[in-house]
């Protein structure tokens, strides 16, 4: 087993804002390879993003993106559970991320749980009659609602919108893999999103 020195935890804290004891047991794991080390944090910690979903994430930051010309503007909120956290290059990179897609993609609501029944039911009844002016059986009629809820949520939830930078990834995927790196609970809060002329819902 390598011989682990405390510079060494220190520098892979640093680099991925995980816990003290959770870097020297990488690093141990690692045989000392910096690299490998913060790779099994990561791993270890997609495993573990479910754990924390029930913790307290009062630490973040509050970020701001002002379209170039003027025009759109956003607030976000993103959690963490320590202000040492949300003082990493990875977190801030985060929330710029998120307040520049929100500036793009325009989302409603943040979660599904948001979405009111009564948009849900409106949504529901369109989708039902279109799918009866096709033609369709009562059976392929509800399989074909679902699906374009689905679509509907893809459009409209932030946390299911797929990231404006990299739409192979959701924005729920993007605040769960760096919850994963910082070993530490990751949440968006909430957001505001400003368009000229526009009026708020």
């Amino acid at each position: 087993m390598a011989d682990i020195s405390a510079q060494q935890v220190r520098e892979l804290r640093e680099r991925t804002g995980a816990g003290m004891m959770d870097c020297k047991q990488a690093l141990q794991d690692a045989d000392g390879d910096m690299t490998r080390a913060e790779e099994l944090l990561r791993e270890r910690g997609l495993k573990d993003v479910q754990k924390r979903a029930g913790r307290s994430a009062v630490q973040g930051l509050v970020e701001s993106y002002i379209h170039f010309n003027n025009t759109v503007g956003v607030l976000v909120e993103v959690n963490c559970e320590t202000d040492f956290v949300a003082a990493t290059q990875e977190f801030k990179d985060l929330t710029k991320d998120i307040a520049l897609h929100v500036a793009s993609a325009a989302p409603r609501w943040l979660t599904r749980d948001e979405i009111s029944s009564a948009v849900l039911d409106a949504e529901r009844r369109v989708y039902e009659a279109q799918a009866r002016e096709q033609g369709k059986p009562d059976n392929v009629i509800e399989r074909m609602v679902e699906g374009k809820l689905e679509a509907f949520y893809r459009d409209s939830v932030l946390l299911d919108q797929k990231f404006v930078k990299d739409d192979s990834k959701s924005i729920r995927t993007i605040v769960d893999e760096v919850s994963a790196k910082v070993g530490e609970k990751v949440a968006v809060r909430r957001f505001v999103r400003y368009k000229l002329g526009e009026e708020l819902d």
